[in-house]
């Protein structure tokens, strides 16, 4: 072999040898990357999560309007349930940085909510102010919250004095720890339909101004459920009172104009009530028409109101004789007074007539007016 051919031969040697001495190195080089990809996913998936939650808390407050605030609290029990102090701070701490991101995502998902609810409903609702913030207890346990607040507009159905809810979050499923709360205005009060609350199904817990059902009680709604019937109960006369800060001098005019009014209206009620007095005592006195039968016997005339005793009447017909008895118009609280009814019950038997087209309700201030429709009135 020549020297040209022996040089070439050295060079080829040379490069096969250090190929074979950077393969090992590249090779090592890839698994590393591949263990700080996989310890990274590890980590992700490790990461506490807000369904980790040991208790999920959904309380719903009801306004007189339909609106709904609704609090929803994620609770995590440090050290004696699914999370340690460090997962709960690292948790915490990743909220309190990326709320924006946390309050998107939670909007997402009760927007999914809300739409079955829509569609359900036929009601427009929307989702606003949503918010996230954390907060530790120590006493009695320690335990971390995460409490996401926010309106739902439209959640309930408003009728006069009448609310149902519920229907916004037909079929929703409680897992165990999972509670869901309605609580509604004091000036309201569960409706009894037959003397049985109309709440479907029936609560976990109960109380004046609100109902618990709670998933670890096997709790499951249907398509149907929950539903919740309030009624007003009567005791929206109470005012507040304004605070010291509160100005009173510009509510002055408002004052005089109310007792101006006041005045004229018991002026004009006086005179009335003078003038029928007069007509009254000037009308003669009127024997009511008797029918005599042919044996001698009595019997009612034409003008007086035929049929049976009120108690073999139902509670519909008695309301409906009382407003033929009052020439087709009475206030309900008139209602309450000459059938010796509460006012939940009043209210119970006035909205089913309503909800029939037997009789018509509106108001006349702060008091509801029943009438018989007109084509009843003109017949």
């Amino acid at each position: 072999m020549d020297e040209r051919g022996l040089r070439a031969l050295i060079c080829v040697l040379v490069v096969v040898t250090c190929s074979f001495a950077f393969v090992p190195a590249s090779t090592a080089d890839a698994s590393t990357a591949d263990v700080s990809r996989a310890a990274l996913q590890s980590d992700s998936d490790d990461q506490l999560q807000l369904e980790d939650a040991d208790q999920i808390h959904i309380d719903v407050a009801i306004a007189e309007n339909g609106t709904a605030q609704v609090t929803v609290d994620y609770q995590f029990h440090i050290d004696d349930g699914n999370s340690s102090a460090a997962e709960w701070e690292a948790l915490r701490e990743e909220i309190d940085s990326n709320q924006e991101e946390y309050t998107a995502s939670e909007r997402t998902k009760w927007n999914e909510t809300l739409a079955e609810g829509q569609n359900r409903t036929e009601r427009e609702m929307n989702i606003t102010n949503v918010s996230i913030t954390t907060e530790t207890n120590s006493a009695p346990r320690e335990v971390g919250h995460a409490v996401v607040t926010y309106q739902w507009s439209d959640f309930a159905l408003v009728q006069l004095n009448r609310i149902e809810a519920g229907a916004a979050v037909s079929g929703m499923t409680l897992d165990d720890g999972t509670t869901l709360q309605f609580r509604w205005p004091e000036t309201y009060a569960v409706a009894r339909s037959e003397g049985e609350p109309q709440v479907d199904p029936s609560p976990s817990e109960s109380t004046d101004g609100s109902v618990i059902w709670k998933g670890s009680e096997g709790v499951s709604f249907t398509e149907e459920q929950p539903r919740l019937v309030l009624i007003e109960n009567g005791n929206e006369t109470a005012e507040s009172t304004p605070s010291d800060e509160e100005p009173t001098g510009p509510a002055m005019p408002w004052v005089i104009v109310v007792l101006a009014l006041a005045l004229l209206a018991t002026v004009g009620a006086v005179g009335w009530l003078i003038g029928r007095k007069r007509r009254d005592d000037a009308a003669p006195a009127v024997e009511p028409e008797v029918a005599r039968r042919t044996d001698g016997s009595t019997e009612p005339g034409p003008n007086a109101v035929d049929g049976p005793p009120p108690e073999l009447l139902s509670n519909e017909e008695r309301v409906l004789r009382l407003l033929e008895q009052r020439g087709g118009r009475v206030k309900q609280q008139e209602v309450v007074s000459e059938l010796e009814w509460t006012e939940a019950k009043t209210s119970q038997v006035v909205g089913d007539l309503r909800e029939d087209d037997e009789i018509e309700v509106f108001r006349i201030g702060r008091e509801n007016v029943l009438s018989l429709p007109e084509e009843e009135e003109e017949e």
